[in-house]
């Protein structure tokens, strides 16, 4: 598997993005260029996973005090305070299992406990269950705290970790 680099995303970045994200909608929300742009703008961290010059992998979060409109996010609100909301990961089907996933997570952690935050937060479906993402938050120690229903009878779990 040839190397890979995390860095900061740029607006450059966006065909990337938007293809990955819509790669995976079945796990994530839609997002047209519109809401990118949005998003963008009021996250706290976008992070990309670069590899041979082509974006494989992205992160985009927002931290506690947002204006996001996610009823996700929201639910986290309410209950968290000095949190990093992971709002989506995504990762190139080719590249899963490689360790790219890990590195985002890394990345986004040491800057959280770099700024002062007590927890990572983010959601995985349980119906329909997402059960790679399940699986991958378990190991990077994610709790349950809760379940949301949404729109559409999707299920998903609330968890989060404590740095």
């Amino acid at each position: 598997m040839a190397e890979f680099a995390i860095r900061q995303a740029c607006l450059d970045d966006e065909d990337d993005i938007l293809r990955l994200n819509a790669a995976s909608i079945a796990a994530t929300s839609p997002m047209d260029s519109v809401r990118f742009h949005s998003l963008f703008e009021m996250s706290a961290q976008t992070i990309v996973a670069e590899q041979d010059d082509s974006v494989v992998g992205f992160l985009m979060g927002f931290a506690d005090g947002s204006p996001y409109d996610s009823v996700n996010y929201r639910w986290f609100s309410d209950r968290l305070k000095r949190f990093f909301y992971i709002d989506r990961i995504v990762v190139s089907e080719d590249t899963r299992g490689s360790g790219i996933g890990r590195a985002l997570y890394a990345r986004i952690e040491s800057w959280a406990r770099g700024t002062g935050l007590h927890w990572l937060a983010a959601e995985m479906n349980l119906e329909p269950a997402n059960t790679a993402s399940l699986a991958f938050h378990a190991k990077q120690e994610f709790v349950a705290v809760g379940t949301q229903a949404l729109d559409g009878g999707k299920v998903v779990s609330m968890q989060i970790r404590n740095l």
